[in-house]
């Protein structure tokens, strides 16, 4: 229900995750961590020209590496898109143990992890349809590269890191697909 953006145009892609971010993941605070690296310009967004799984993982590698490579104050985070890829839900699941066998070949495991979202998202629990797999639904596929240094940090703070996943069931189910629409209705994205 995100405006699925041409996956041939980089800037269209840019623009749409960007909107997404500031509206669904910021504004309905979807991630309380991530504020701080969106607000501090340390959160770097790529677009993949991958058309075939093995030409993302090569993408991922190396977008991996320039995130262990770089200091924390200047990147922290990286949301490696990729619109011309995997874009059967199924499919990306299945590519899924191919990202985390490359963070362990990479020898980072412990450091940095991979995040999901696909604007076909679906939690084994829930029904395809239901309004809580939008809180992992982007525009275009995508593969979150988290510091887990930074993810530890974050949750040191609250006293059930795991009530995020409930409280934004229940900010969704508030919000309801009318809801959601809404926030797409409307072009106030920087």
């Amino acid at each position: 229900m995100n405006p699925k953006p041409n996956p041939d145009d980089d800037d269209a892609v840019l623009r749409a995750l960007e909107h997404w971010i500031h509206k669904a993941v910021l504004g309905l605070n979807l991630c309380p961590f991530a504020h701080d690296p969106v607000r501090n310009g340390r959160l770097s967004i790529v677009v993949s020209h991958a058309y075939q799984a093995e030409t993302l993982l090569a993408d991922l590698e190396r977008e991996l590496l320039r995130l262990q490579q770089s200091s924390p104050e200047s990147l922290e985070t990286v949301l490696l898109a990729h619109p011309r890829v995997l874009q059967s839900f199924d499919a990306y699941l299945d590519f899924l143990p191919l990202a985390d066998l490359t963070v362990q070949q990479l020898g980072l495991r412990g450091e940095i992890q991979v995040a999901s979202f696909h604007p076909q998202y679906q939690f084994g629990d829930a029904e395809p349809g239901a309004i809580e797999n939008y809180t992992n639904r982007a525009p275009v596929p995508c593969l979150h590269l988290l510091r887990e240094a930074s993810v530890s940090r974050a949750v040191e703070h609250l006293t059930d890191p795991d009530a995020i996943y409930q409280r934004n069931i229940e900010t969704m189910r508030r919000l309801g697909f009318e809801g959601w629409l809404k926030l797409w209705s409307t072009d106030d994205s920087p």
